[in-house]
């Protein structure tokens, strides 16, 4: 069975940044296309960011300009540097293959909050 693994949340100040962590047991990693996603209370999980096998990138209009999807292949792990964080950034944050087909980690929780 496939695992994810996210880290790095906490709570941030507005403004502040995180850095995200995911790592999954995927096999060959490398061939396949990820994406950060999130699940606000009372919301509906959406895409926040994506990276393919190809390294292109691609974000969701609500955090292009301050989110950075990045992935390590000799890791199996993505990342997402999140920049100006607000408290709509608010809520859990999951990895998972770009479109998601997999069984969901646990996420990482973030708080945006003064």
């Amino acid at each position: 069975q496939v695992q994810t693994v996210e880290s790095g949340g906490g709570l941030v100040q507005p403004g502040g940044s995180l850095r995200l962590s995911c790592t999954t047991s995927i096999y060959q990693f490398e061939l396949h296309d990820m994406g950060w996603y999130r699940q606000a209370p009372g919301k509906q999980r959406e895409l926040v960011a994506a990276i393919d096998s190809d390294m292109v990138k691609r974000y969701a209009d609500f955090v292009k300009g301050r989110f950075i999807v990045s992935r390590d292949n000799g890791k199996n792990t993505v990342y997402l540097q999140m920049n100006s964080l607000a408290p709509e950034d608010t809520a859990v944050y999951f990895c998972n293959r770009d479109p998601p087909d997999m069984d969901w980690g646990p996420g990482t929780q973030v708080t945006v909050s003064s």
